[in-house]
């Protein structure tokens, strides 16, 4: 169910990503506070290495320790079609540590879910949300292989 575009976030919110469906996801650093009058989450999606800390909002967490790829490829596919299909109605969040690594590879694993070829969707996220995003050699093989399987 579609729910009111009032509740979706701004392009103009820091961190917004707009996939090419016009879906829009927001990466976040979880070390950097949040903008005291920054929209929350209705989904969060963390990718740690570590259980995250709790909050007041739905959240799904992916044992994914930095610099690397996520430990259960399987489950991290699951949650990332997850947090795609919610983003058509929600404000959904996909953060780590410092919003770029791991942030920027889940986001590029979106961007593929939302149709951008896997060898291109590094460069959108790189474009589009931020220039230094997936920061690994593996990382960005992860992504060119996503839309894989």
């Amino acid at each position: 169910m579609m729910r009111d575009v009032t509740e979706l976030w701004s392009e103009s919110d820091a961190g917004v990503l707009r996939l090419p469906s016009g879906r829009l996801m927001r990466g976040r650093g979880l070390r950097h506070p949040m903008d005291p009058g920054a929209p929350l989450p209705s989904y969060g999606v963390y990718l740690l290495g570590r259980r995250p800390p709790e909050v007041p909002w739905e959240a799904r967490w992916i044992r994914w320790p930095d610099f690397r790829l996520p430990s259960d490829r399987a489950a991290a596919r699951e949650v990332l079609a997850d947090a795609w299909e919610r983003a058509a109605g929600e404000r959904v969040e996909i953060a780590c540590g410092g919003g770029r690594g791991r942030t920027g590879t889940a986001l590029a694993c979106l961007a593929v879910l939302d149709g951008v070829p896997g060898e291109e969707a590094v460069a959108y996220v790189r474009r589009h949300y931020d220039r230094h995003a997936v920061e690994t050699p593996w990382q960005r093989r992860y992504v060119r292989r996503f839309g894989e399987g």
